[in-house]
């Protein structure tokens, strides 16, 4: 065992003594040392809850034959970080996550790792670090939020506080309405109730393999998700002593599998970023094409919150993950996972309970999966967009742009009025290196649709999305604006043409032009000039590369 560094032989005495000052035994040296990294903390929903979890957890581990170990991993909730600098941080924490867990499990020699978590930068972060470690490993996802309810209607987080912002500004609904709204729309733990990015990363773990069927849409307030807390906490030390790896399990066909589950679903457009920088640490080349391949020949047959009307408790109560295997099981690689259950073994044992929340891929939502990648003379390297949330009016749109520096500059001509049909809103310097960091663009997405403006308004970005987004908004635009991409020249009333089927993205502008342009461009000054958002943008790769730090 990997531990045996720290509790064998006699020159180890000193590690030996101050493993007994934690309270374990004699007998427990004997057994595996199973590290629990938990993101508990009181600012988060999706993890208040953890505390309970890391007791059946813990209880699994000790009735295998175990010895848990806790350590916390901190974690930052997206929703609250939004529209300010804080957002700024939250892609750049993944970076800070994944080392953090390399870094304890190296300095201990621990012999397995369990990973509780939830949210957005969190969950990516940690399967970063457990790519990195190859040691083996499961992942227990916290689980989704309850809707809220107010008045008979259910309520989730994006469409009843973002975006009845928007509702609010247009004279739709009154100030007593929005508080009210924003005390009923979240009514405990748990992550965000639609396919945002927390529930999208849970989903696509389950799919590569590292959580137990079930995991990821099982309830955070259920005693289902405590069962599965607790048979996690057995397998990992069952994958101890089997010596199972994470790179054995999560191999291409793996990742291909993720990403089919996850374009089947219409999950958010950040887990391209996340999927591509994991692989990378399971040493395994995912291009940003792949998504786009896969999606193309991937039906679309989860209509879940935002795109659709559906919640993650409907999912739930539908069959999961493993229903959605069940529905693709012809089109996945059988390989095994962390459960020791193959892929067709936990499509066979699959229940679909709900023939409309999980359809049939004769009867799908959409023929084609959740994300298409655009690439043209304004993202050479490509940009993303989640054409499942977009209406048939606006798969192709042709605008005039309004240009923005920055969100905040943006969000001000959104609330006052002054973004009109017909426009293009781009909001540029905010993507890996310009922003740094890569904000999210929820607070202006959601003020667009809920001022009723999303089948006349596209907006356009180097900056990313939430999984809340809806309607025609195309992020990750590379390159970026701050290395010299071509949204860096766009001005007003320039136009830009979006052609989804077609996956174009391209400025009106003739080759020569845009040259022109490019040759009087220069860069502007860094955003950030001390401490780690400086040092992070001159480390971060392109979004299209996963915006992970170059080596």
């Amino acid at each position: 065992m990997k531990s045996d560094k720290i509790k064998k032989g006699v020159e180890r005495a000193g590690a030996r003594s101050l493993l007994y000052a934690t309270g374990i035994s004699k007998e427990d040296m004997a057994k595996p040392f199973i590290a629990v990294a938990t993101s508990r903390t009181d600012i988060i929903p999706g993890h208040i809850h953890m505390a309970r979890l890391e007791r059946f957890i813990e209880r699994g581990i000790c009735a295998a034959g175990g010895v848990p170990f806790f350590f916390g991993i901190p974690g930052i909730c997206d929703g609250i970080a939004m529209g300010h600098t804080g957002m700024k941080y939250s892609l750049a924490s993944r970076e800070l996550i994944a080392d953090m867990v390399e870094t304890i499990m190296k300095a201990h020699s621990f012999d397995g790792l369990v990973c509780l978590t939830n949210c957005d930068k969190i969950t990516p972060g940690m399967l970063m670090a457990v790519g990195r470690l190859n040691t083996p490993s499961i992942v227990v996802t916290a689980g989704p939020m309850m809707s809220g309810n107010y008045r008979g209607r259910r309520l989730s987080l994006v469409k009843d506080t973002f975006e009845a912002v928007g509702r609010f500004k247009k004279g739709d609904i009154s100030l007593e309405e929005l508080n009210t709204l924003e005390q009923c729309a979240c009514p405990g733990a748990g992550a965000c109730q639609g396919l945002y990015t927390a529930n999208s990363m849970a989903c696509v773990t389950e799919g590569l393999g590292m959580s137990v069927p079930g995991c990821a849409t099982a309830m955070a307030v259920s005693a289902k998700k405590d069962r599965i807390a607790q048979e996690s906490g057995e397998r990992i030390v069952n994958l101890v002593r089997r010596n199972i790896l994470p790179r054995t399990i999560v191999r291409r066909e793996a990742f291909e599998n993720a990403i089919k589950i996850d374009m089947a679903l219409g999950g958010s457009t950040n887990t391209v970023l996340h999927i591509i920088a994991i692989a990378k640490e399971f040493g395994v080349n995912v291009p940003i094409g792949m998504f786009d391949e896969i999606s193309k020949h991937t039906p679309h047959i989860a209509n879940i919150l935002p795109g659709g009307e559906h919640f993650m408790e409907d999912l739930d109560s539908a069959g999961g993950i493993p229903a959605i295997i069940k529905r693709l099981k012809n089109q996945l690689n059988d390989v095994m996972t962390a459960s020791s259950k193959t892929i067709s073994q936990i499509a066979n044992d699959a229940q679909i309970l709900d023939e409309d929340v999980i359809r049939d891929v004769k009867n799908a939502y959409h023929k084609e999966g959740g994300i298409a990648v655009l690439k043209g003379n304004l993202a050479s390297e490509g940009a993303v967009v989640k054409q499942t949330a977009v209406s048939e009016a606006m798969l192709k749109f042709t605008g005039k742009a309004r240009v923005f520096d920055s969100e905040e500059s943006c969000m001000q001509c959104i609330m006052a009025g002054k973004v009109k049909k017909g426009d293009c809103v781009v909001i540029r310097y905010e993507g890996p290196q310009g922003g740094p960091g890569m904000r999210e663009m929820l607070s202006p997405t959601a003020a667009i649709v809920g001022m009723g403006l999303a089948n006349d308004v596209a907006l356009i970005t180097d900056g990313r999305f939430s999984g809340g987004t809806q309607g025609p908004c195309i992020g990750h635009i590379s390159p970026e604006a701050q290395v010299g991409g071509s949204i860096a020249i766009i001005q007003d009333g320039d136009d830009i043409i979006i052609d989804i089927p077609e996956r174009k993205l391209q400025l009106g502008l003739s080759d020569l032009e845009i040259k022109t342009r490019l040759s009087k461009w220069r860069a502007p000054e860094a955003k950030e000039t001390e401490g780690y958002l400086a040092r992070y943008a001159k480390a971060v790769s392109s979004a299209s590369e996963g915006a992970v730090l170059k080596s």
